[in-house]
């Protein structure tokens, strides 16, 4: 392979305990692989809001010196290999964008997680630092707790009703002398007490010491005392899964990412009309919309990418959903089970579920890498890597630009617009007939891009995230 366009080593993330993490592992010698590992582990320790150990995600990983691009799937997968059938779950309302949905919690509602297995199936894969060192920068946060970032905050007023539920409460609500109660603000301390010893087993025994260990028989206890299918056959049968990634022309590279998500990015991409993308801003949002037009699905994520020294790539998405409402030794259960719109087809155990998340890799046509990353926010997935990768590759913005660029997303028949689109864009979609609806700010809900290009990384302002060059 060619070194000629080699991307600057660095790192991106969601959290800025996440990003130091991830360059630290590359300072001492790591690679991407080892870098994205170990920010996997500190995002279920920083952002638990969105991810955790007891949820599940998948990776794209490119490698400088073959020009091999490798799909990792860690994603959670359904239960009752034994024969166990969930109960029903517990319907809450938590508000996305202002709007109450209706959501499942519950014991009923855990998968099996692959976060644990993803780790060290991406470790053993890529990894070249021994294994202590991609677990205990996470485990030493874990011991002193993590900050508490702006964006963190004012989503959890709108996801409290998930996130708050058991041990949940005592991470996320602070009380006064006085008795008062109120929710987590920006700046304050994130801790999940036992997380730190929960990571010290995952350390000293790996992931299957961990899902079949003592950890994994009280996960089992406390989903199946809520009505869940969750088994112990379960969890030891849990592996980690590897594929050739899909391939679609845009503009002038090729995508490689997994291509069978639930939101098809990959068809979508392929449908976009790259011209209008150059002409007039109307032009270009009525094709992103159109392009766009789907069912919109609810989720939350988080992304973290990498580039090392020797130019290996690899971009991550992992989640829990929005929680189960189920904690053991400071791990909130995942609840894709009670996400209704993940729910398509047959629920076959032992299987995957389905999901949004697409991390992905760019090459251009001598095999060089031009651009690596994913983005987080369910439905809102698709929608932030379309822009963002317009803007770089088809209209040739440079990344910071490109993913501080105001933001639309598509639900339904409704256009969302943050500020600051060109005068004329909103009476252009108004004129083909969507209900438009303006935004005061930039915010989560239109997703988070972590992604690294030719320039170097950057990382999305909406969620507080940073980059870091190496």
């Amino acid at each position: 392979m060619s070194t000629h366009n080699r991307m600057p080593a660095g790192v991106a993330a969601g959290h800025p305990d996440t990003a130091r993490i991830g360059r630290a592992v590359l300072a001492a010698g790591g690679s991407a692989g080892d870098s994205v590992a170990a920010m996997i582990l500190a995002g279920c320790v920083s952002e638990t809001i969105f991810t955790g150990l007891g949820g599940g995600g998948f990776a794209t990983h490119f490698d400088a010196h073959s020009g091999e691009v490798t799909c990792h799937d860690f994603f959670v997968a359904v239960p009752g290999l034994d024969g166990s059938t969930p109960a029903a779950g517990r319907g809450i309302s938590v508000s996305f964008g202002g709007v109450a949905v209706p959501y499942d919690v519950g014991g009923a509602t855990v998968a099996v997680p692959g976060t644990p297995v993803g780790v060290e199936a991406l470790h053993r894969a890529h990894g070249r630092l021994p294994w202590a060192q991609v677990v205990m920068p996470a485990r030493d946060l874990a011991l002193t707790g993590s900050s508490f970032v702006a964006a963190h905050a004012d989503l959890l007023r709108d996801v409290a009703a998930a996130m708050v539920l058991g041990a949940g409460a005592d991470a996320y609500v602070v009380a006064a002398p006085d008795g008062s109660t109120t929710l987590l603000s920006a700046d304050d301390q994130l801790m999940h007490i036992g997380l730190a010893a929960t990571l010290d087993i995952l350390l000293e025994s790996g992931a299957q010491g961990l899902m079949t260990g003592a950890f994994g028989h009280a996960f089992v206890a406390a989903v199946r005392e809520d009505g869940g299918a969750l088994s112990l056959l379960d969890m030891a049968s849990y592996t980690s899964q590897t594929r050739k990634p899909r391939t679609v022309d845009f503009g002038d590279a090729t995508l490689h990412l997994r291509g069978n998500d639930l939101d098809d990015v990959a068809g979508t991409l392929a449908r976009l009309d790259k011209e209008a993308l150059r002409a007039d801003d109307a032009s270009r949002a009525l094709a992103l919309v159109a392009a766009l037009q789907g069912q919109a699905v609810r989720s939350d994520t988080t992304s973290v990418v990498a580039v090392d020294r020797d130019g290996n790539a690899c971009a991550a998405t992992h989640s829990l959903g929005l929680g189960s409402g189920i904690w053991v030794a400071g791990v909130h259960g995942n609840s894709m089970l009670g996400e209704g719109e993940l729910l398509r087809g047959a629920l076959v155990p032992g299987e995957r579920m389905g999901s949004m998340m697409s991390p992905l890799v760019a090459t251009n046509a001598r095999g060089e890498l031009v651009f690596a990353g994913g983005a987080a926010g369910g439905s809102r997935i698709r929608a932030a890597l379309l822009q963002v990768l317009g803007s770089v590759l088809v209209e040739g913005m440079e990344l910071p630009q490109a993913i501080a660029r105001p933001r639309l997303a598509v639900g339904g028949s409704t256009v969302h617009l943050e500020p600051g689109f060109a005068p004329g864009v909103a009476e252009a979609l108004a004129a083909a007939a969507y209900d438009v609806r303006h935004w005061d700010g930039a915010k989560p809900y239109f997703g988070g891009v972590s992604a690294a290009s030719v320039t170097g990384p950057s990382a999305d302002p909406r969620r507080g995230g940073l980059a870091l060059l190496l």
